[in-house]
C-alpha cells in the first residue's frame, strides 16, 4: 500500500512539474500510472491531498537541512550550505514554487502551516546570523532591523525566484540553479567583516 501511495506522489511530482497545476487532475495522475482512478482515490480522495503531501515532504526535506548542524561553530560556509539545498529542494518541487500563490489561496492547511513556518525559519536564520556575528563573519547592525530585513529578502527571492526564471528562461533547467544561488547569496556581502569577505572571496566568487 505504502509503494502505491508513494508512486503515486512521485508521479503527481513529476506531472505538477512538467504541466503546472491547472493540467493536472487526479484522472491525469491514474492515467499516467495506469491505473484507475479508484485505486488512485482509495489513497487520496482529492488533488488538494496529494499536494499538501507533497509540500509537507518538502517542509521535511528542508527540516533536515537545518538540523544538521546546530552547533555554534557557524561559519559562512553553513549559510551557502543552507541556501544551496534549500534551492536543490525547491527545483525538485518547482510546481509549488511557481504556482505559490494559486496554492496558498485555494488550500488553507498549506497557508496556515506555511505562515508558522515563516516565523520559525526567522528564528533559525535570526539565531544563525547572531552566531556570524559571533563568529566575526558578518558586521553588526548598523541600521534598525537589519537583519531581520536582510532575512525577509531571503524569503522574497527564494519564494518567487522561480517565477522571474520561468519567463525569462522557461523551462528551467537544473543549470540554471547555480546563477541565482549566486544572486541569492550575493546578498549576503555587504554585511561580511573583512575575515568573512576574504572566505568568500576565495571559496565562493566564480
Amino acid at each position: 500500500m505504502k509503494k502505491t501511495k508513494d508512486r503515486i506522489l512521485a508521479t503527481a511530482l513529476s506531472l505538477f512539474n512538467r504541466h503546472g497545476l491547472s493540467k493536472v487532475t487526479l484522472r491525469t495522475i491514474a492515467k499516467e500510472m495506469g491505473i484507475s482512478q479508484g485505486n488512485l482515490n482509495y489513497h487520496f480522495k482529492k488533488r488538494a491531498e496529494i499536494i499538501e503531501a507533497l509540500y509537507f515532504h518538502l517542509v521535511k526535506n528542508i527540516d533536515e537541512s537545518m538540523l544538521k548542524n546546530p552547533s555554534e561553530e557557524i561559519s559562512l560556509q553553513l549559510l551557502v550550505n543552507l541556501s544551496t539545498t534549500i534551492m536543490n529542494n525547491f527545483y525538485k518541487y518547482r510546481f509549488f514554487m511557481l504556482d505559490f500563490v494559486q496554492i496558498m489561496r485555494e488550500n488553507k492547511t498549506i497557508k496556515t502551516h506555511y505562515l508558522k513556518l515563516v516565523e520559525i525559519r526567522r528564528a533559525q536564520f535570526m539565531g544563525l546570523f547572531t552566531l556570524l556575528i559571533k563568529n566575526g563573519i558578518i558586521r553588526k547592525e548598523k541600521l534598525p532591523n537589519e537583519y531581520l530585513f536582510l532575512y525577509n529578502r531571503f524569503q522574497i527571492l527564494g519564494d518567487f525566484w522561480f517565477s522571474s526564471a520561468e519567463v525569462l528562461h522557461a523551462p528551467i533547467s537544473k543549470q540554471r540553479l547555480s546563477e541565482y544561488s549566486e544572486i541569492i547569496n550575493q546578498a549576503i556581502y555587504p554585511y561580511l567583516t573583512a575575515k568573512g569577505e576574504k572566505e568568500y572571496l576565495s571559496n565562493y566568487c566564480k
